[in-house]
């Protein structure tokens, strides 16, 4: 379980479980979100949560995926702050499930 803060304050978390990382790294929700400048604005959140509902509504009626949207990308705390957030500790998790991926880029 991790806690990821969603505002700038430090009053407002959320809860990932390694589920629901796993189930971004599924479906591959990062893929293509951000621009080339980088910044996490709610117009981002806006274009992952549409994403989100064009799968759900295509079928992709997954147990996990519902879970996500429910208890994550959906909730009334999560702002383009806490995305933020959750891109780095996905980031960070994903890092963590292929140690030889950082030993060969530090090699290189």
């Amino acid at each position: 379980m991790y806690k990821i803060i969603c505002n700038y304050r430090g009053s407002r978390m959320l809860e990932i479980t390694e589920t629901q990382l796993q189930t971004i790294a599924r479906y591959n929700l990062f893929s293509d979100l951000l621009d080339s400048n980088g910044i996490v604005s709610e117009s981002v959140l806006q274009k992952l949560r549409l994403n989100l509902r064009s799968l759900l509504e295509a079928g992709h009626e997954d147990a996990h995926l519902l879970d996500l949207c429910q208890h994550v990308i959906f909730h009334d705390n999560m702002k383009a702050f806490g995305l933020h957030q959750l891109i780095l500790l996905y980031i960070e998790w994903e890092k963590g499930l292929n140690p030889d991926n950082e030993a060969a880029a530090s090699e290189a």
